[in-house]
């Protein structure tokens, strides 16, 4: 069984990349899992806040479920050529304090995938990523590349995917990340 984890790093209620995750969630292989998590109630980063009050609640559990997954899916928008600063600092306070970050990040399979409505998908913010990840030492999967161009044609209003094309490439990235984070 692989237990994925996948953040979505926008907070648009009708975000593509939200929606890509769901749409993963609905056709996984056999023997794994995916739960859908967002980045709602995360604070900027402070570190006075931090030295304060400690973690925030939801910081906490965001955590406890990267913990618990095998490998985590980043679906990430690509916000001025880059990764979106709500995802960056989601990473910085998981990345609190220093001392967790071999218990958090260190080995743990992470894959990047995005959608974007423009016509080059998310390239730029998902190749940002890899320096993050390297920093942190987790187990980047090179093995597949997904990225969503035109993101408007390829879900519908309500967010489902309609894009068969997609549908099949989502699953096969799915499944190779999966067969990854298992080890």
């Amino acid at each position: 069984m692989a237990n994925l984890l996948g953040i979505s790093g926008s907070l648009r209620a009708g975000s593509f990349n939200t929606a890509l995750l769901r749409a993963a969630a609905r056709d996984l292989p056999e023997g794994v899992s995916l739960d859908v998590a967002t980045l709602h109630g995360i604070p900027l980063y402070d570190g006075d806040g931090e030295a304060a009050s400690g973690l925030p609640p939801a910081v906490e559990a965001l955590k406890r479920k990267v913990r618990a997954a095998d490998g985590v899916l980043l679906a990430t928008p690509e916000y001025n050529n880059g990764i979106p600063g709500v995802f960056k600092n989601a990473i910085d306070w998981l990345s609190r304090p220093a001392a967790d970050i071999p218990a958090v990040f260190g080995g743990r399979a992470f894959a990047v995938v995005g959608a974007s409505p423009g016509g080059f998908g998310t390239i730029l913010a998902q190749d940002a990523w890899w320096p993050v990840l390297h920093t942190l030492r987790a187990r980047a999967w090179f093995g597949g590349r997904l990225m969503v161009s035109r993101a408007g044609g390829v879900f519908d209003a309500g967010g489902e995917l309609v894009d068969d094309k997609v549908a099949a490439q989502l699953r096969q990235f799915v499944a190779g990340f999966a067969a990854f984070a298992r080890g």
